[in-house]
């Protein structure tokens, strides 16, 4: 897919961290964006960014645990910007309490991405196709790994990396592409400021990586899943300080990476 000229929705995007890193970065691609959070000063701070370099912004607060929000999203990137044609669903809360705040966590990570799948979907249909891009995380991998403190965030994003690969017919009957980013440790501020805190060796003893994926990064990778149109269904893992790869497919529960 060709990025310049389209138009493309990114939640969770009001930030310091991913979301806004690929709502720019889908601008200066040519992409009209349609950005949301339900941080308004921080979503009004991305749009202003985007702006700033020339981008073609519009900021909705939306939060996308309530479908109706999801809806108003993408109904206003049409209104404002004719189309629908790229879906980055980047919204999900983590709450680092292990018995806490679970009905949350599941409506924000993946009820959110259901919503935003199935409504991009019909506005997508509108235009003939378009990719979607969900967002999982290495924590919900494997079994007997070093998950981390939320169960219910793990669960939501393995339920996100399932969805994703049950959709790929999407590309053959709608020319819709559903793919899927996993990425390990993101260098956001929260995480950064957590991992300057670490020793070398509590970092290996907590199984945290010596280096942090950059947002940037995470944004180049974004723009991957979005153009080659030869992946539909895929799971890209991205653990830090390796090349990022796919599941293969008919992978017997992420036995090896290709």
């Amino acid at each position: 897919m060709e990025i310049r000229g389209k138009v493309a929705i990114v939640t969770g995007a009001g930030g310091a961290g991913s979301g806004r890193a690929i709502a720019q970065r889908l601008a200066r691609e040519g992409a009209s964006v349609a950005v949301s959070d339900v941080d308004e000063r921080g979503g009004r701070e991305t749009l202003r960014r985007v702006e700033a370099s020339g981008g073609r912004v519009v900021f909705v607060r939306a939060d996308v645990s309530v479908e109706a929000d999801v809806s108003a999203l993408i109904a206003t990137a049409e209104k404002t910007f004719g189309s629908a044609d790229i879906l980055v669903n980047n919204a999900g809360p983590y709450y680092a309490e292990p018995l806490g705040h679970w009905l949350e966590t599941v409506q924000a990570n993946l009820l959110g991405t259901m919503y935003g799948t199935l409504h991009g979907i019909e506005a997508m249909r509108r235009r003939g196709g378009g990719a979607i891009v969900n967002i999982g995380s290495t924590s919900s991998l494997g079994h007997g790994r070093k998950h981390s403190a939320a169960p219910a965030y793990d669960a939501a994003k393995a339920g996100v990396i399932r969805l994703t690969t049950c959709l790929g017919w999407l590309r053959e009957r709608e020319n819709i592409r559903v793919n899927c980013l996993v990425p390990d440790w993101v260098a956001t501020e929260e995480v950064k400021a957590y991992w300057d805190t670490l020793t070398p060796q509590q970092r290996r003893e907590e199984g945290v990586p010596e280096v942090l994926t950059t947002v940037e990064e995470i944004a180049d990778a974004v723009i991957e899943l979005v153009t080659d149109e030869t992946l539909a269904g895929r799971v890209m893992v991205w653990w830090s300080g390796q090349p990022r790869r796919l599941i293969p497919v008919g992978d017997l529960g992420y036995v090896a990476l290709e």
